[in-house]
Parts: structure tokens; sequence; C-alpha cells
């Protein structure tokens, strides 16, 4: 932690820092220059409240040096780590495209859905909502579960699926849903993450729309003091002064976790656009970005879809997509 004076702070003003920094247990450094007298604090930080000193007389402000976020840090952890789910590995060489539709409609849908991703080799299956929005008609969740369990395993796929209320994680882990899905509105919902953080199974944390990088680390950091290590950035857009899309696909992010983070990374560019026409665009910017896996909207038939069809791939939009990014994923060293 470093404690900045003041411009003209008194000797008994530094004096009075030291003395409560001793009193701490820790040691300290001065720093005089010809203006300012800057004072680090030596040892281990954590056992120091920031506002005790940057009340005191003289003080001009307190930062610290060490990062909060510990388990998620890639300075406690050098080398990345992959995350295994059945077997498929998310954070090596290989992108992975986690496809299917927006919301839960029918089990026909979920079973044509896990028909057309198995043609298209898609090796993960996604349900994005399990919660039915304001005035619209509610959906039966465990059932809505059912349904997408069934239909992927007709082709072995395991699943993702979204938890929005922590009355339903029973509900997830009694079906075995393979991967389980945080979303923006519930990165910082403390007792969601803290749940979530005593069970074994991959989360998926998506970025609020207006959270810092740093406040997403520190909720994924809320995951994994719980024991569930296995947690998987997937950045979601940000949210600006900008209405021509619905949120801004913030890929600068994807190279501050890299350098932030030993965990996996992930993009939803069909949930931060809002408009498929943009998702190919974005899907690419974000490989080349380092992205480790990518989440795509696809329904059956998008014209049908009850929920987020101007975001919606068809199946054969996806099958495109994917043989254009063959390319780029080769020359990035990795494969699809």
């Amino acid at each position: 932690m470093i404690i900045v004076m003041k411009y003209g702070a008194d000797e008994a003003q530094i004096e009075a820092v030291v003395h409560k920094i001793h009193q701490s247990g820790l040691k300290e450094h001065l720093s005089r220059g010809a203006e300012l007298t800057i004072i680090g604090v030596i040892g281990d930080e954590e056992r120091l409240d920031p506002s005790r000193f940057a009340i005191l007389p003289g003080v001009d402000r307190v930062n610290r040096v060490a990062k909060q976020y510990k388990i998620v840090s890639r300075s406690t952890h050098p080398h990345g780590t992959t995350i295994k789910v059945r077997g498929i590995e998310i954070g090596g060489a290989q992108i992975q495209i986690i496809a299917g539709p927006y919301a839960a409609e029918s089990a026909q849908q979920m079973d044509l859905s896990a028909d057309a991703l198995a043609l298209i080799s898609c090796r993960l299956m996604r349900c994005g909502a399990f919660h039915s929005p304001p005035y619209a008609v509610p959906r039966k969740e465990r059932e809505a579960l059912a349904w997408l369990k069934h239909a992927a395993a007709r082709h072995q796929l395991p699943v993702v699926a979204e938890l929005s209320d922590v009355r339903m994680l029973d509900a997830f882990m009694e079906h075995d849903i393979e991967m389980i899905q945080i979303g923006e509105r519930n990165m910082q919902n403390l007792d969601l993450l803290r749940e979530v953080g005593r069970i074994n199974k991959p989360i998926i944390l998506k970025r609020g729309v207006s959270a810092t990088i740093v406040e997403w680390l520190m909720a994924a950091e809320s995951i994994a003091a719980g024991g569930n290590h296995n947690i998987i950035f997937c950045e979601h857009g940000i949210r600006t002064f900008e209405n021509a899309y619905r949120n801004v696909l913030d890929v600068s992010a994807i190279a501050v976790l890299k350098q932030e983070t030993h965990l996996p990374v992930m993009v939803d560019p069909s949930d931060a656009c809002g408009k498929s026409w943009m998702v190919p665009a974005l899907t690419k910017a974000a490989i080349a970005a380092g992205a480790d896996g990518i989440l795509l909207d696809v329904h059956p038939n998008p014209a049908e879809a009850l929920y987020a069809a101007d975001q919606t791939l068809s199946p054969l939009d996806l099958a495109q997509l994917i043989a254009g990014l063959q390319p780029l994923a080769a020359a990035l060293g990795r494969s699809l």
C-alpha cells in the first residue's frame, strides 16, 4: 500500500501515519521528495484498512499495490488453466463454439436445435435463459431443463444453462447441468456467487454491462473463495452512449484478462450486439484477440423464435460462420 502525503504535510502528521503502520505490525519505507512525502507499507497489506489512513491529517490519498483478487490472479498461477467438461477442454489449443437457443420454448425446439448442432459438429449446447421477462408467458423452468438435457443427451452433448435464481440450483444439480452460466444481471449477486462456489461444476461468469474489469475479477474471486476454481470469464459487452447496437463488445478486455488471470476467457457476441448480422465480424474479432470460446444464439428457425430473434443465427448461418473461422484459428495456431 502506498500512502501519499499532502503538499506541506508536517513531521508530526508523517509520524502519526508511521505510528499507525507500526501498530499493525508492519514496516514503512519513506520517500521524501522536494514537495511530497510518500510512505510505502512493507508487509501483508491485507492487514490494513486503507480508510483508516485516508482520514488521518496530512494524508492526500491511499493506493493499494497488491491485487485483492488472489485465487484468480495470474500472478499466483503463471500458467493458463484449462477447464474440462466431459473431456472437452476450454482454455487449450481448441476454440470451443457453444451454441443453442436464447431461451427454451418447447421440447421440439430443443430437439431440432440439438440435431442441428450435432450435424455441424458443435461439441457443447447452451440455452441462455430459463427465466421469463416481465409480462411474458411464464415458462416452467424445471421442465425446460429437462427438454435441454434430453435433447442434448441424444447426441452426447454437454450442456450450459443460465442460473438466474439461487432457488433453482438444486434443479440444475438434479438434471446434472454440466456448466452453469451466471448472467450479466447477476455478476454481483453475492448470494448466488457464493452458492455456485460450493459446487464442483464449471461456471461461466458474464460481465455486467456497467462493471469494470476489476469488479468482474472480484466477482470471480467470490466464487473461487468458496472452493470452486472452475471459472470461465465471458465478455458480454458494456453499456455506453452508443445506441446503434445493444452494447459495445469490449475486445480489449480479452487481452487484459489474459494478462490478469490464468482462467479461460469466452465471448458472447450475440447478446453483446443484439444484431445477427454483426455476429460473424465480432466473433472473428474475439478469436483474433485470444478468446478461448464463443457463446452463440442459434435457433432452428430464427424467424419463429419467441425471444431475441434479432440476434439469433440459423443452423446454416452457424455452419458458414464456423467454416469462415477455420483459417483464422489455424493462423493463430489453434483449431475449432
